[in-house]
């Protein structure tokens, strides 16, 4: 407590001596509390108490105590001698001499000296004004107690208000404040000189010597004349409110003000003047007042406020101009605003009222200078002081834009210099400072980016500052460097040319090749971009000039692939510099789509480097002596040769490969020891992972196989290696797999049970898994024993869930899992094992992609999403009688097994584990793994309670790139797993932002011809609410051209496709060039509609009559031809209105008005039929309000051309 007041921040703290008797009191006052051995004294100065001596602390001026304190220090000691100032009826005690404490026991008092102290009872009196803890607190010497008379009339809680001595007059409060501790709820006053403050109980007993618990407690006030006066102040209050709350209805029109009846509203500026207020509805303002209000608004600096009244104002002016006046006045906001767009359009529509209002010429170049359109600025400025030409501030302006130009246009020609000097910063040797140079390299990659800074690097002679920073060897540098080259090249061929050029194409291969990672795969992007602008030509619009530059790229493009071809066989060459390299290749050599004719840089690459992309392929990962390369060396050059293989055209081509491929596998197998046959075999493993019938043609040939076989059995682990896979790529086919499980199977139980080594064991396991699924789903064809197929698979899950095994060695696991769950009963364990999905999903994510494609293939079979046709009974009958082999259906494959199996999979997140492998931009993920990939996303989404969910983890966005690159079937499926989750989900959820643009091309491929009506149907749904969305989209869908295909299927045999496509066409109706379409010469569209309206299918006619009330109302030059399209118009309509189904109803109604509304012609004609007696019929339904009102609505319309008259005996 040293120095600090428990009191708080009131008026009259206590010292912390009186604190101490507050809560332990003095045994000489008789109340038997215990004494503490330790009190406060002074600002944190506490002195033991001696047995005997007085605990009691000082007490205020008014008690009078006496007491002889006994200090440490001290000069006077002695026991308690202390009398208490009366605690009763006549005690009273003599008050003892003045103490004397030590200068050291007093902070700030100096040595030897001594001063009164403002914690004993003795110096009290004497302490004027003492400084404790930064409070004031004043004590008059002889101040006497209040007695008791003069607290007993008053409450003891109120401190009534009263004048200081100073003349200041203090307002009264009521005990306990907000400031004040709980338990301080006294008025306490020591004296006329000093502050009322709030106080204790025991403190105010103290001050006036009274004992508060003997007294009777004060009698409380009733008067019950004070209820009614609370009643009326009450209502006072109630009386103001309700006058503040019409006030802001007439000021403000809140919500509840639209509610009231209204009168029509005025025009602005009308003849007569302004109206009366009185005579203005509550809650209503003219253009004029909004307009005042606005202008005060904007002098206070609301400007959003003042905005909000302008722009309502308009709403209710029709007077030109005063609409020129608030529509500079919104400028002016704007501007404010800074929404600087606008406020140029508000500036102009005031100059088109008025040319020379030079209010609205001079803020709209105010907007304009902020848009960055000075020359337009300068052309408003300078009007405006054509108009005025002594205003200083158009002057100013004037002068001002013209500076500021000045400057724009002397910045953009010292463009070049800037280039200079970052080039001179990044290639000073001297130049310390990182950050300096970090900042002129980023500058100069985003200068490079656009169109004129790059001009201006190429202009500058940057090519060759550029190639000074790659041959500085730095990797900050050369990724500068690099990145700005992208910059320069992005887009345009002859740049492009110059650069390759002048950098040489074997420059750019050796940086590819470099150790930094970084670098290698900063020129892998540059060199992709310098292909596709060479290949693909410009991408801006530059196209004529640039033709005339440059006639052909091709050799510039066959020097690239030349080198990136020489880099692959490069000893030199990093591992991942030859795997950028062979994914650059996979990228820019093969056909981009079979539709492209031209496959000649296939065939180049395949004579040029065939062999140079097997060196890579066959080289053995680990082994001392081979080419450097990576764990996904092999994989890249698998696919790379599959591309080849796959963008061949005819058998003489293919036959070309082929021999290649022997002649080197020859070349390493005869006349070369055990290392030669190494490479053979690994280039066979290769090539059965890639162009697999190129594979298996090598495989053919003498001694590869027996080799294969007899290294299975080899002590060397990385011969094991070798000779496991590859007898594991062999068994692809089934006719290779039963000469291998005559030959192989033994051999392979032997490494699996004898083995040492996890790599090698389980190796040989998925090899045993290979040929123990080769007769696929077929439950009748069991290549291993009953049980032994179920084992394996329990072997491959407890070693895909070991963590403790290296991830390319878990790889494997799932391998052997891809083929074992052909089986049903591995399906349903595999599932049943949730560690081993989330084991599984937790490699599709990791960075080892090669192992993608098992991963799709185990969930292709569990979920079975593979294609299976039921056999026509009669083909089964026959085969039965010639005794074939019947294919079976295991029991478990059945679809309550396959639902199950699904809801299992998407629980432990399959869905975002295939989102991560679409991501990838991997090699690995080929075109069939995408394939897998989308049938699988096809079972997920089967079920529309799941889709929610598929949706929720990212499944519509990775939908949609599968649904845009891969093969054809691949591409179907993702786009009809779009179809299904925009038919049931919302399609701005699902697919939110430009996202949704996206899926209108893989919708619209559904309705090709070659697709099946399923799908047909699902497209046709699903651009069905696409098209109901909004214009953009309808819009999108004209322009994927699908409009035709859905006027096709509209005369589709089938009644679930003709009547989806003309719901689409329902749709598609709301935008205008459809619109157009139903009014060509020689079309049938109308004359389909209308027929359509008439058939027994009541949800074609709801469709077909929807589209018809559609386009009557959106396009009134349609009503004129419905008569023209066909005679049985009358009778088709008359058959809607008398329809039992109250939308047919609804829809034939609007027709009927909308036609009534068009030409009086039509109207007659319809009044002339029966038409009149159904509409006076239904116009009195009141079951049926909406067709009652466009009845209703019709017959009006017939009175105002004056064809039937009005029943007046009538409502």
């Amino acid at each position: 407590m040293g120095g600090g007041s428990a009191w708080g921040d009131g008026d009259f703290p206590l010292p912390s001596a009186t604190i101490t008797l507050l809560t332990h009191v003095c045994p000489c006052w008789g109340l038997g509390e215990r004494w503490r051995s330790r009190h406060t004294w002074g600002q944190g100065h506490q002195q033991p108490v001696p047995a005997g001596g007085c605990a009691r602390p000082a007490l205020p001026v008014g008690l009078e105590p006496s007491c002889r304190l006994s200090h440490p220090e001290g000069r006077a000691g002695g026991s308690c001698a202390m009398a208490a100032s009366p605690l009763g009826p006549g005690r009273s005690r003599p008050i003892p001499p003045l103490c004397s404490v030590p200068a050291r026991a007093i902070p700030g008092a100096g040595s030897g000296s001594h001063r009164p102290c403002a914690g004993c009872p003795r110096c009290w009196g004497k302490a004027r004004h003492v400084p404790r803890s930064g409070a004031r607190w004043h004590l008059s010497a002889g101040a006497e107690p209040r007695p008791l008379a003069a607290v007993l009339p008053q409450n003891l809680h109120l401190c009534e208000g009263y004048t200081s001595p100073d003349g200041r007059y203090h307002p009264g409060f009521y005990c306990p404040r907000l400031s004040d501790p709980p338990g301080h709820r006294y008025c306490c006053w020591p004296g006329p000189l000093h502050l009322k403050s709030c106080c204790s109980r025991l403190v105010l007993e103290a001050l006036t010597g009274v004992n508060l618990s003997s007294l009777a407690p004060p009698g409380l006030l009733r008067n019950p004349l004070a209820l009614p006066f609370v009643g009326l102040y009450g209502l006072l209050i109630l009386l103001l409110m309700a006058a503040d709350l019409c006030h802001f209805y007439r000021t403000r029109r809140c919500r509840l003000g639209r509610l009231l009846p209204r009168a029509r509203r005025p025009p602005c500026g009308s003849a007569g003047g302004p109206r009366p207020r009185s005579r203005l509805p509550p809650g209503r303002v003219t253009a004029g007042q909004l307009r005042e209000r606005g202008n005060a608004l904007f002098q206070a600096g609301d400007h959003a406020a003042a905005l909000a009244a302008y722009t309502r104002a308009l709403s209710l002016c029709d007077a030109g101009p005063e609409r020129a006046v608030l529509h500079r006045n919104r400028a002016a906001c704007y501007l404010k605003l800074e929404d600087y767009a606008k406020a140029e359009a508000d500036a102009s529509k005031a100059i088109e009222a008025d040319g020379r209002d030079m209010k609205a010429l001079f803020r709209r170049s105010q907007a304009l200078q902020k848009l960055g359109r000075l020359d337009q600025a300068v052309s408003d400025l300078q009007r405006c002081v054509s108009l005025e030409p002594k205003n200083k501030a158009f002057q100013e302006a004037l002068r001002a834009l013209g500076s500021s130009m000045h400057e724009k246009m002397k910045t953009m020609s010292c463009t070049d210099s800037k280039v200079q000097q970052m080039f001179q910063i990044l290639l000073d040797p001297e130049e310390k400072d990182a950050d300096k140079k970090q900042k002129a390299a980023q500058n100069l990659i985003v200068l490079a980016r656009e169109e004129a800074g790059a001009e201006k690097i190429f202009q500058s002679d940057g090519v060759r500052l550029l190639m000074q920073l790659l041959d500085t060897a730095k990797a900050d540098l050369m990724l500068a460097a690099l990145r700005t080259l992208v910059g320069l090249c992005s887009g345009h061929r002859s740049r492009t040319m110059a650069i390759l050029a002048e950098l040489g194409s074997p420059r750019l291969s050796a940086v590819l090749g470099v150790e930094h990672e970084q670098v290698s795969l900063a020129a892998c992007n540059l060199l992709h971009v310098m292909f596709d602008s060479l290949k693909e030509g410009l991408q801006k619009d530059f196209r004529g000039k640039e033709d005339a530059v440059v006639l052909d790229s091709s050799k510039d493009l066959k020097l690239l692939i030349k080198d990136l071809l020489e880099l692959l066989a490069l000893e030199g060459a990093s591992a991942h510099g030859r795997d950028n390299a062979l994914n650059l290749l996979i990228k820019v050599v093969p056909r981009k789509s079979p539709k492209e004719t031209n496959n000649s840089m296939s065939l180049w690459v395949i004579d040029q480097g065939l062999k140079k992309i097997l060196e890579v392929g066959s080289t053995v990962y680990g082994i001392p002596g081979g080419l450097p390369v990576t764990e996904n060396s092999r994989m890249s050059a698998s696919v790379l040769l599959s591309k080849l293989y796959d963008d061949l055209k005819c058998d003489a081509e293919r036959e070309n490969f082929h021999h290649l491929c022997e002649d080197y596998v020859r070349s390493w197998f005869e006349g070369h020891e055990l290392a030669g046959k190494l490479r053979a075999i690994q280039a066979v493993s290769c090539l059965l992972q890639g162009p697999s019938d190129a594979g298996n043609r090598v495989l053919e040939l003498e001694g590869i196989m027996d080799s294969v076989l007899s290294l299975c059995a080899s002590v060397c682990e990385a011969h094991q290696l070798v000779a496991v896979e590859a007898l594991i790529h062999a068994a692809d086919k089934a006719k290779r797999a039963s000469f291998i499980t005559a030959n192989g199977v033994s051999l392979l139980k032997e490494i699996y049970k004898h083995s040492e080594r996890d790599s090698i064991r389980i190796r040989a396991l998925v090899g045993l898994c290979k040929l123990g699924s080769a007769g696929g789903t077929d439950f009748s064809m069991k290549q291993f024993a009953e049980g032994s197929t179920m084992k394996l698979a329990k072997q491959c899950r407890k070693w895909l869930c070991n963590e403790a095994i290296d991830a390319g060695t878990r790889r494997w696991a799932v391998e052997g899992l891809a083929y074992l769950t052909f089986d049903a009963d591995v399906k349903e364990e595999f599932v049943e094992d949730k560690a081993a999905m989330q084991a599984m999903f937790h490699l599709a994510k990791s960075e080892d992609r090669s192992v993608l494609y098992a991963v799709a293939s185990t969930l292709v079979n569990c979920t079975n999403s593979y294609d299976h046709e039921e056999p026509d009974p009669q083909m089964l009958e026959l085969a039965k009688y010639a005794k074939q082999h019947i294919p079976e259906q295991h029991p478990k494959d059945k679809p309550d097994f396959v639902k199950r199996r699904v809801r299992k999979l998407l629980a432990a997140g399959v869905v975002s584990a295939l989102a991560c492998m679409v991501k990838s931009e991997n090699p690995a993920l080929t075109n069939s793994c995408r394939e897998l990939i989308s049938r699988v996303f096809l079972a997920l989404v089967e079920e529309a309670e799941d889709r929610g969910g598929v949706v929720a983890q990212g499944g519509g966005k990775a939908l949609i790139p599968l649904s845009l690159e891969g093969t054809e079937v691949g591409q179907t499926k993702a786009a009809q797993a779009l179809a299904k989750i925009t038919i049931t989900s919302n399609p701005e959820m699902a697919f939110p932002g430009e996202r949704i643009y996206e899926v209108v091309r893989p919708l619209v491929s559904l309705l090709h011809l070659q697709r099946s009506g399923l799908e047909n149907f699902e497209g046709l749904m699903a651009l069905t609410n696409l098209a109901g969305i909004s214009e953009r989209l309808r819009q999108k869908i004209l322009k994927e051209k699908a409009v035709p295909m859905i006027e096709g299927y509209m005369f589709e045999e089938h009644e679930l496709i003709r009547l989806a496509a003309t719901e689409c066409m329902c749709n598609m109706a709301m935008s205008k060039e459809v619109q157009e379409l139903f009014l060509a010469e020689g079309s049938d569209r109308l004359k389909l509609m209308v027929l359509y309206s008439g058939e027994e299918d009541e949800k074609l006619r709801r469709a077909a009559s929807g589209t018809l009330a559609m386009l009557t109302a959106l396009h009134p030059p349609i009503c004129k031809r419905i008569p023209q399209v066909t005679v049985h118009w009358l009778e088709i309509l008359q058959a809607l209105l008398l329809s039992p189904s109250v939308e047919l109803q609804h829809r034939g109604a609007v027709v009927v008005m909308n036609m009534m509304a068009a030409e009086r012609e039509v109207a007659e004609q319809l009044i002339a039929s029966e038409m009149l007696e159904i509409l006076s019929v239904l116009a009195k339904d009141e079951e049926k309000p909406r067709v009652a009102q466009a009845a209703k609505e019709s017959l009006a319309q017939a009175v105002a051309y004056g064809l039937i008259k009005p029943n007046t005996g009538q409502e």
